[in-house]
């Protein structure tokens, strides 16, 4: 990755005054180590009409990968490969950002012990980055930089210059001009607006990325057109960091247009107080889209399959429509757990009818879970072996045949919302494999066709307009004429 800073000066305002803006002398050539490679400085040319600094930036694809432990989203063979095959080397991105933030920090922050007085100073400036990811093109360029007094050169690169006829690349070269405004600026600008472009960040976007975008952006992104967009690309649209940074940005704008200081502004509330509302937790919202779907289907006999604790089951025992519960699990300790949770030992005889705890294996037919009106798979396939999916779908849709079954999943897609979420990681430390709602949608629809089901998907949690929802379910229906049919070979074989 390259970019070079050029000026020009007078022999009372000499360019190599650049020099002492950005910290680095021009008679010699220095070398950063940064957390993804190395970072080369150098002055390609140093008068006092005119300097160039030059900023190369070398990554280390291999340390790059190890960071994300190797695995793409979801450990997904193709993203894994892309880890090695990119464009990483040529093009600006924001890894060039974090070396423009590392080498040139207190240039950045209008710092000059030597000559304090330079970094207040306009100059004429001119930026150039051979090689650009743009998405947006050209004019998404101009859009951004043009509102910050840079006149702009965005000249789209060909795919190949041999074959015209393949049109351009999403790449540009470009160059920025202009005489109104402090290297300070300038490089504040790059630095928010270089991964904004790419729209990529390569490394793990975490809640101080908002600290870092208002730092930079302060004095210029709370008035820019774009103010919307670039906020919600340099946060990777993690939809929780943006509202966050778009109110800290309304007050700012709200401090500026009165004349304030923003904490006057924001003085509404004190402290956090025990009576704010809590937002309702996945797990809750999942338990109620489940019951929801239950009763929407009219099932009174229900099993819970792959139970674990006994969530689930304990909230079905709360509504009188679920007259028996039947909740199967491998796992003793944790039917021992679920029988401590439900209290079964103390239900009153009524209670106690209505639920069961079954040791069981999904991967196996078993007699005792035919004739229920529904069965729960809520976030079980995912702690399968893809290989032995086949026998747990059989033994439920194929043996067990419930008039309903709804099975609940993560959407592997929406991983790139959650904070705390590791780039590259799965949600939990025993999926065997997370599905995009391409993936889970072919496979319901195939598990349905194969066993005369019909199938249909519902949101659970907040709808992601991009990524989709983080937990999706499967509400697979039994046909009427399979019911019919079934019932009609039971009659046949009873005669």
């Amino acid at each position: 990755m390259f970019l070079t800073i050029s000026t020009t000066g007078t022999p009372e305002r000499p360019a190599t005054d650049l020099g002492y803006l950005l910290h680095k002398h021009p008679d010699n050539a220095q070398t950063f180590s940064t957390s993804y490679g190395t970072a080369h400085v150098l002055y390609p040319e140093a008068s006092a009409e005119r300097c160039t600094a030059a900023l190369l930036l070398e990554v280390d694809a291999v340390a790059l990968v190890r960071r994300g432990k190797g695995k793409g989203r979801g450990g997904a063979p193709d993203a894994a490969l892309a880890q090695y095959v990119n464009d990483r080397p040529y093009a600006a991105s924001s890894l060039l950002a974090v070396a423009l933030s590392a080498v040139f920090s207190s240039a950045m922050k209008g710092q000059c012990r030597a000559k304090p007085e330079l970094p207040d100073q306009a100059r004429p400036l001119s930026i150039e980055v051979p090689a650009l990811p743009a998405r947006g093109g050209a004019d998404l360029v101009r859009k951004l930089f043009e509102p910050l007094g840079w006149t702009v050169t965005a000249e789209p690169v060909a795919l190949d210059s041999e074959f015209p006829d393949w049109g351009d690349s999403r790449y540009v070269r470009l160059v920025l001009e202009s005489d109104t405004l402090t290297l300070a600026e300038a490089l504040r600008h790059l630095y928010v607006l270089l991964p904004v472009l790419d729209d990529a960040k390569h490394y793990w976007v975490a809640p101080d990325e908002v600290d870092k975008l208002l730092r930079a952006g302060e004095g210029w992104l709370p008035a820019h057109p774009e103010q919307k967009l670039i906020t919600s690309r340099y946060l990777s649209r993690r939809w929780s960091l943006t509202r966050e940074a778009m109110e800290r940005l309304e007050l700012v704008r709200l401090a500026e247009a009165d004349d304030s200081d923003v904490e006057e502004i924001d003085n509404a509330v004190e402290d956090e107080t025990e009576t704010e509302e809590k937002p309702t937790s996945l797990s809750v919202q999942r338990r109620d889209a489940i019951i929801a779907a239950l009763k929407t289907s009219g099932s009174a006999r229900v099993l819970d399959l792959g139970c674990g604790q006994g969530q689930l089951v304990q909230a079905l025992l709360k509504d009188p429509a679920f007259t028996e519960i039947v909740g199967v699990d491998v796992s003793m300790r944790a039917l021992t757990i679920a029988s401590r949770r439900l209290k079964l030992d103390r239900l009153g005889e009524r209670q106690a009818s209505r639920v069961k705890l079954l040791q069981g294996s999904l991967a196996y037919t078993d007699k005792r879970l035919k004739g229920y009106d529904a069965a729960v798979l809520c976030e079980v396939v995912e702690h399968l072996d893809l290989p032995r999916l086949p026998a747990l779908e059989y033994a439920v849709f194929g043996a067990a045949r419930p008039r309903t079954v709804l099975v609940t999943t993560p959407n592997v897609e929406y991983n790139v919302r959650w904070e705390s979420l590791p780039a590259g990681h799965s949600r939990h430390s025993d999926h065997r494999f997370e599905w995009t709602r391409g993936e889970f949608r072919a496979w319901a629809h195939a598990v349905a066709e194969r066993h005369g089901y019909q199938a249909e998907f519902v949101a659970v949690g907040p709808d992601d307009p991009e990524v989709g929802p983080p937990t999706q379910m499967a509400v697979f229906t039994m046909k009427t004429d399979t019911t019919d049919r079934t019932v009609n070979e039971k009659e046949a074989k009873a005669a």
